[in-house]
Parts: C-alpha cells; structure tokens; sequence
C-alpha cells in the first residue's frame, strides 16, 4: 500500500485530477497502468506520439520489481528524470505492444462465403472478398502467460479468441458484468453502449441455440442491471418523472491511454475543475463519440474540449438500446418461460419509449434529441443518433418515420453525396464534420429500411450506396478501409481528434459487409451520383419503384 499512496500522493501535488479532499479514485490499482508517478513521467515525457502504446505494452517482470527500480531511478533524479533515462527505463522494463497475443483464424472462416454471389457488380464481389480476407488479420488470441501472471499486462486474459478493431485497437472487446471501453485494466471502469443484448438475439436467431440463451441469460440481465445502478437519471415533464439513463464515470485522474493530452489540458483549468473535466472526458469515451460537440453544447466555450460535460446529457441513442434491450430480454425470457421476468422487462420498455416520446421526440423538428439536464431543454443540433429509435424500434406512431425522413431532408443531410456526417459543427474533434462513421450510417439506414414506407426504403438504399462507393474509392486508392472517412470533399481518410485516423477496421468492414449484403443485387461500383434536392426527392423516389 506504500507505494500506491505515495503515487497518489503525487498526483494530488501535481492537481492532475485528484486535487480535493474527496479525490476521485483512480480507473484501476494498477500503479504502472491506471496511476502513479511512473505513468505520469512516462506520458509527460511523450516518448511515443501515442499515449496508448505504453499503456499497452507487457511488462517484463513483475510489477513491485519494475516499481522499486522506478524509484530508485526517480530519486536519482530528483524525481526528474531524463528523457533518454526514461527511455532507456521502459526498454529494460517493458515488451513491445502485442507480444501478448498470436495470430488467430476463425474456425467457422470460409474462403468464398455463400453472400458473395449476391453481389451483382464484380468490382464490388471481389472488393468483399478482400475485406472478408480481413478477419483472419484481426483475429487474434491471447498467450498463455497472460493468463499465468495477469499483473504483467494491461491486457484482460480470455480463453476465447477474437476479433480486433485495427490499427491502434490490439484488444478485445468483451463482458465483465458490463462492456468496458476496451479490454484493458485502464478502461474497466467505463462502459461501451449497451449491445450485448442484441448480440445474443443475432446469435439466437442465427443458431436458435435456446440452451446457450438459457445459460447466459443473467449475464445480460447483469448488464442492464449495471445500467440501472451506475447510469440512472431522474428526468421530469409536465409533472411526469421518467428514469433515463446517460454516461457517466466518477473515476479521477487523466485517461491513461491519453494522459498527457488530459493532463494539458487539466492544467488549463482551476484546479478546484480538474477532477469535473477528467471525469468527464472518461464518460465521454464511454459512449463512444470521443470527441464531440454533442458533449461540449452548453458549455462555457463550445468550440474547446475543456468544456466537456457529458454526464450532464441524456442521450437518445443510449437509451434506444436500452429500450431495444429490455424489450429482447422480455422476448427472451418468454421464450425461457419465465413470464414474470418477462412482463418485468416489457413494462420497463414501455415505461422508456413513454420516456423518450415525451422527453426526447421533438414534434416540430421530427426527431429525437439528447436532454440537457442543467438547462432543462434539447440540443437540437443534427447528429445521426438522432434517428436511433428508428434503428432500435422504440416508437409507437408510424408516421415518426416519415416525419424523421423529412427532418433529413430539411437538414439538407441528403445532399451530403459520400456519407452522412456526424455532426454539421466543424470543432477539430474527430466525431463531427467532416467525419462519417460506420455505425452511424447503419444507425439511419437500417432505421429507415425496416419501415413499410417505400420513399423510406429507398432513400435507405440511396445512402447505402453513397456509403458503398465512398469506402470502395478510398479503398481503391488505399487499398484499407479506415475507422472514419472525411466525407467533405470526395471522400477519404477522416482526421482530427487525439490520434491518426486507424487502418483496419472491425465496424467499417462489417457495415460494408452487412450492406453488400442486403442490396448487393443493387449497389454500384461506378461514380458517385448526388442526390437530388429534397423538393425532387419524392418524384425520383416514385419514378424507381415503377417497373422497368
């Protein structure tokens, strides 16, 4: 316990985060990882352009081992020591980033799966074939060792092997009573969006494997209940009181996988702020959108991260996966014959669309929108989790449909040719313009093709195509597909944001899949062709579904 008092007692000196009396604590107990003066000196140090490669490299002994030579090091130093000591330090101390895991292919991995001969056009089969050559390239498993002296390694062991984003991502993403960030000690304490729920349904629905169902069922309820405990907040409207939820992670100190740009721009603050913003940059990773303005509305100065407050929002997506959830668990437990868990979790469904029509549905605009807590209002601005009830199936009145459709027409969001952007703020942060993501263009075109409107389908369609040819061109060019694109001019490699945008990329080739998948009989590999403007739209759109 020494030690770990003796780092935190450095941080609270240093104010990064840990500046009170009722000091946050830390993301983990890991003193090498999470907090401590090792991880400050190292990060401060910027000996790689990427805070997270040191979070992520295996130690080579043990950690007490590695510690007392720190302060040996450190105390003939001053406790400042040199750049070149330090690197010299790490290289002694430290494996390279990945050496915890082996090559792995799938073992269900075909090599010309059955959906590739419904792609009509061949430049584009062939294109999915390559991005299906892909997965043998981010399957990974973890070592053994891992397993055997798990303080060595910021890596969370598992006996199942995986699936890697890419690039910068060489962990696994996975379950432990909730989704952490990512499969580090670093990130245990903040969650992903919930989606395990609908994971098992895909499964379940793929294998009608009831046995499996049965067997896990209380590690998804585990999940929502984490939710309900950690992530709970009371709204009210028109004398109504309504329990939704939003991100938040009460953990102080800077990201470790990010320390040094935290700790920056901590030091911009009032100390007696500090721990607030760090906080805040946590929840903000936990949903996912780190970073962007839909964080920063409200606050002191919206164009600077500083201004972050994410926990003070209720957001429209998370809580339509929360509906899409509970209203899956009912299914299920139905089908379990556990009717008294399953009218538990109708009820609670029930009880959250009511929520977000009256807290979140906006009858003039046609959308949904995230809740300010502290200014009692919407944020109206267009971001594409604004259509999530669609994707997730929470809302009871058909025509929400074609009113969300005309809300795209009137943000002129159909005129975007490449994609649709993640926000129309240009704030340098890497989830808004001119940045497009991969779920988000699945979240709006998968929302508005399970509608029974045929306009809404096919401007589904349109989207998917203008997704299709945008990923195709730059893949072209590139030859890899990329964790965002810059839709702004032709499409390419998106940018902005704390790192370099990432080559790889799980959810860029598995939405690409997804969608050659269910139009491939339709999609073109040719150029681009704009949509029309909105007053044209419905016309063109009528003029298609004719017979040929």
């Amino acid at each position: 316990m020494q030690g770990r008092t003796w780092g935190l007692r450095l941080l609270l000196l240093l104010g990064l985060g840990l500046g009170s009396q009722e000091a946050l604590p830390p993301p983990c107990e890991s003193q090498i990882y999470c907090h401590g003066e090792l991880l400050r000196q190292v990060q401060m140090a910027r000996l790689y352009q990427d805070d997270k490669q040191f979070v992520d490299m295996p130690l080579s002994s043990a950690p007490d081992q590695v510690l007392r030579h720190f302060h040996e090091l450190a105390q003939a130093y001053n406790l400042s020591i040199p750049q070149q000591e330090l690197q010299v330090f790490v290289q002694e101390h430290f494996w390279a980033v990945g050496q915890e895991l082996q090559p792995w292919t799938p073992e269900d991995w075909r090599d010309s799966p059955q959906f590739l001969q419904k792609i009509l056009d061949p430049k584009l089969r062939a294109w999915a074939g390559q991005l299906h050559q892909l997965w043998k390239k981010l399957g990974k498993k973890v070592k053994p060792e891992v397993f055997s002296h798990p303080e060595q390694f910021s890596l969370i062991y598992s006996r199942h092997p995986f699936i890697v984003p890419g690039g910068r991502f060489v962990e696994f993403y996975y379950w432990y009573g909730h989704v952490p960030n990512g499969a580090r000690v670093y990130y245990l304490q903040r969650s992903q969006p919930p989606l395990l729920t609908l994971m098992m349904d895909r499964y379940v629905a793929h294998t009608n494997d009831t046995t499996f169902l049965r067997d896990h069922i209380e590690t998804l309820a585990s999940e929502l209940d984490f939710w309900t405990k950690n992530r709970s907040i009371s709204v009210s409207a028109g004398g109504k009181s309504y329990s939704l939820n939003r991100y938040e992670v009460p953990y102080g100190g800077p990201r470790p996988e990010s320390y040094s740009k935290d700790a920056e721009l901590a030091a911009t603050l009032p100390e007696g702020n500090r721990d607030t913003l760090l906080a805040e940059l946590k929840a903000g990773a936990e949903s996912g959108w780190d970073f962007s303005s839909r964080w920063l509305v409200g606050g002191p100065n919206p164009s600077s991260l500083s201004s972050i407050r994410t926990s003070k929002l209720v957001p429209v997506d998370l809580n339509a996966f929360l509906c899409q959830a509970e209203g899956l668990m009912s299914n299920f437990y139905s089908r379990l014959g556990n009717d008294s868990e399953a009218a538990k979790y109708r009820n609670l469904r029930t009880e959250r669309m009511a929520a977000l029509k009256d807290m979140l549905w906006d009858e003039d605009k046609g959308a949904w929108f995230d809740y300010d807590l502290e200014n009692e209002k919407k944020n109206l601005e267009f971001y594409p989790s604004n259509f999530a009830p669609l994707w997730a199936g929470c809302f009871s009145d058909p025509d929400d449909v074609d009113k969300a459709l005309k809300y795209l027409e009137d943000s002129r969001i159909l005129t975007y040719q490449y994609g649709i952007p993640t926000s129309l703020q240009k704030t340098g942060q890497q989830w808004d313009f001119p940045n497009a993501w991969a779920p988000l263009q699945d979240l709006v075109i998968r929302g508005l093709a399970k509608s029974p409107s045929a306009k809404a389908q096919e401007v589904a369609f349109q989207l998917a195509q203008n997704w299709i040819r945008t990923n195709f061109d730059v893949y072209s060019k590139k030859s890899a597909m990329y964790e965002k694109y810059d839709i702004s001019n032709g499409g390419q490699p998106g940018g902005g944001g704390e790192y370099e945008v990432q080559e790889g990329f799980g959810w860029t080739n598995g939405v690409v899949l997804m969608l050659l998948d269910r139009y491939g009989d339709r999609l073109s590999s040719g150029a681009q062709t704009t949509f029309l403007a909105p007053h044209c739209l419905a016309a063109a759109l009528l003029l298609s579904l004719l017979p040929q």
